[in-house]
């Protein structure tokens, strides 16, 4: 391809800030382009590429009623600043998976039997990671998810609290080997990911074909192995490290 063919081109991307998509654009590198390519790249269509990471509701609308065994929760703002206390760049902030309950929908029938929304509003809670759909009412940021996503309750500020719901198990990690087993050191990177752990509160279990809860074949002091990339990962106030997981992806009891 002869040279006088090649032109550069600057794409313009959102940067995100924690969950909500910033209207400034952030530069890509240029990228080398033939000429009949670069002549389909029109002005308009390279000119302020900003995507929106939620839905906005208009203000016309004052109310947002959940469906069916559908949960509104108000997200928690991203954390601005690291555990010691260093500000941290909107591109290094962890995306929020707390909130508290604004709106719950009338619940399921299963078989002949109403069953509730197992949260009440106002309810401190944790959900999964990638969960539900963002929705941006009243000028904050709330998620449209499932009962079934919302991990557990937290009405404290350390996830050892946390209550989980369904059949959702909270597990304590085993600290990770810190030296392999000729005594060399490890570093931070080369650490294996635990997946030995100690379970710290479970879930009332599922719902069966008549509405019971089944309870979970787990007890607060199992020592479990579980699924090495199953569930959500949550740090404590001291560090320590804790996954909550769905039952089935706990494998076995040690002893």
């Amino acid at each position: 391809m002869a040279a006088g063919q090649l032109t550069s081109v600057t794409c313009f991307l959102p940067a995100y800030e924690g969950l909500k998509s910033s209207t400034t654009s952030s530069k890509v590198s240029s990228v080398v382009v033939s000429s009949p390519l670069r002549r389909s790249l029109t002005l308009k269509s390279t000119r302020g590429l900003v995507v929106k990471s939620a839905t906005t509701v208009a203000p016309k609308y004052t109310s947002l009623k959940p469906l069916g065994d559908r949960v509104l929760v108000k997200i928690k703002a991203a954390e601005e600043k690291s555990a010691g206390g260093i500000l941290l760049p909107s591109t290094a902030q962890t995306k929020p998976q707390a909130g508290e309950v604004v709106a719950i929908g009338e619940g399921r029938t299963i078989g002949e039997k109403k069953v509730e929304i197992g949260v009440k509003t106002g309810s401190p809670v944790l959900y999964s990671k990638y969960s539900g759909t963002e929705v941006e009412f009243n000028g904050s940021n709330h998620l449209i998810l499932k009962e079934d996503d919302i991990v557990g309750i937290l009405e404290t500020d350390d996830v050892k609290d946390l209550k989980p719901l369904n059949d959702r198990v909270l597990i304590k990690v085993e600290e990770a080997e810190e030296t392999t087993s000729g005594g060399l050191l490890l570093t931070q990177a080369s650490k294996e990911k635990p997946s030995i752990g100690t379970v710290i509160a479970v879930g009332p279990g599922l719902l069966n074909e008549e509405g019971v809860r089944t309870g979970v074949p787990l007890f607060p002091g199992n020592t479990v192995l579980y699924s090495k990339y199953a569930g959500n990962d949550f740090k404590g106030p001291g560090g320590s490290e804790y996954i909550a997981l769905r039952a089935s992806d706990v494998m076995a009891v040690l002893s």
